[in-house]
């Protein structure tokens, strides 16, 4: 995926690193945030709806509209739009699918940050445990439906929440990848009966809290494949699925993906039977 010459030059030059430190600072996010939640930002809904081809027929909208472009933005969709349980493993949300085996060597490109395994997961007894598995990485655009559902049933054996950070603009060396940030993200360790240990990891903006996950995320619980997991505030997202060992794609989801090309996905769709 060809990168825009403004994210070229934020993450990959010292001068543009020195700008996103700025850009990222708490106070600014934070002020962001209560925009995004304010009354006032309700006027670029109608827009927003417009370019991005939304139909607004598939979700609940109160009386009187969205009180804010939050609340738009983590919208619902009607029962009658949202996928039913199936078994496996299945798309968590709409969005953009690459699929990536694990090799010793793996490198992970997230939202313009690159990570080894145990970076991504900040956990090396648990980077080996999954080393030799399948990754399945669904990025999600603004046009896309802000909530995530359980990829697959289980019961959840932890969770861990890690805050992003900026590092400082020389360049410092991650293990064997350079890394000069890293964005907020949360993920569970689910134990499925079929796949033995799944990964569910979604990634947040940088240096901000973007993720709400409902209270059935916690250790302890078991979880139904298609269940409401949790939702983005606005601010770009992705969800990364790893497998304990490696899985192919759904006959049909194999015929349209091409080497690390992407492939349209919608919730519930069937990732691997």
């Amino acid at each position: 995926m060809n990168e825009s010459p403004i994210i070229l030059f934020l993450y990959r030059t010292v001068p543009g690193r020195l700008l996103l430190k700025i850009l990222v600072n708490p106070c600014l996010s934070k002020a962001a945030s209560v925009f995004f939640s304010s009354k006032i930002s309700a006027f670029l809904i109608p827009g927003f709806v417009r370019k991005n081809g939304i139909d607004l027929r598939q979700y609940i909208v109160p009386e009187g509209g969205y009180g804010s472009f939050n609340d738009f933005f983590t919208r619902k969709r009607r029962r009658k739009f949202r996928p039913e349980p199936k078994p496996g493993l299945q798309s968590p949300c709409d969005g953009f699918l690459s699929v990536k085996e694990i090799g010793s060597n793996a490198v992970f490109n997230i939202k313009h940050c690159s990570y080894s395994l145990e970076s991504l997961l900040r956990d090396r007894a648990l980077a080996k445990i999954f080393a030799g598995g399948t990754a399945f990485i669904f990025r999600l655009t603004p046009a896309n439906y802000h909530r995530y559902n359980f990829c697959a049933d289980g019961n959840i054996i932890c969770k861990r929440r890690i805050k992003g950070v900026l590092h400082c603009v020389r360049p410092v060396a991650v293990e064997r990848v350079p890394v000069f940030t890293e964005n907020s993200r949360e993920y569970v360790v689910m134990e499925n009966d079929r796949m033995g240990k799944v990964i569910q990891m979604e990634v947040g903006a940088m240096l901000v809290g973007k993720i709400t996950d409902h209270p059935v995320s916690e250790p302890g619980q078991v979880v139904t494949g298609g269940e409401e997991k949790g939702y983005f505030e606005y601010g770009g997202s992705t969800i990364i699925v790893i497998t304990e060992h490696r899985v192919k794609l759904s006959g049909e989801l194999s015929g349209r993906i091409k080497g690390d090309s992407e492939i349209p996905v919608v919730a519930g769709e069937t990732v691997y039977e």
